[in-house]
């Protein structure tokens, strides 16, 4: 299995670095066949097949697709931030996780097929604690916004309450505002 793990190499790969871009320009030029590819790469003295750059145009298009969804991960994150600056954004990023390794396991059916029970369960009991991990924490996180919320309302009565009592009872409203939104972001 770790045989399979090794990168993938090509002659075009191994070309001098301004003839391999020029390669990756024709492939990009949706004009130009392989076959011209594999003539024009003999005429600068290199013995490259059309099937070779056929199975390299294939590589260099899944790298391609990769980066773009990559890219468009990105900004969807970017705008989720700009638009909801408060939100918990380790969900999206474990919810994109989550998304890249079902795409890897549906394309790695072979490997899928050869991984041993044991080390199946093991994965599957990792993911586990890690969410019973992340569901401790929001809960933790909860429960002290709570008691700091309480703390606040203790703390304006014991400082405003006989000063200030419209202040207090508007910085008592606030808190309570606060503390209903964490608890229905909580549901």
């Amino acid at each position: 299995m770790a045989d399979k793990r090794r990168r993938t190499r090509s002659k075009v790969d191994d070309l001098p670095l301004h003839i391999k871009d020029q390669v990756d320009a024709m492939i990009a030029d949706t004009r130009c066949t392989y076959f011209e590819i594999s003539e024009y790469l003999y005429d600068q003295g290199f013995l490259v097949s059309k099937s070779s750059i056929g199975r390299y145009a294939l590589r260099l298009d899944k790298s391609a697709q990769r980066l773009l969804e990559a890219q468009e991960q990105t900004r969807a994150i970017v705008e989720l931030i700009k638009k909801n600056p408060d939100a918990d954004y380790t969900e999206g990023a474990l919810q994109i996780m989550s998304g890249e390794l079902t795409k890897k396991f549906a394309n790695a059916q072979e490997e899928w097929d050869e991984m041993d029970l044991d080390k199946a369960a093991r994965i599957m009991v990792s993911l586990s604690r890690t969410k019973v991990y992340k569901d401790k924490v929001k809960a933790d996180l909860a429960e002290r916004t709570k008691v700091a919320l309480e703390e606040f309302r203790k703390e304006v009565y014991a400082e405003l309450e006989g000063v200030e009592p419209e202040l207090c009872e508007r910085l008592i409203q606030v808190a309570n505002r606060v503390a209903e939104r964490l608890e229905a972001d909580d549901n």
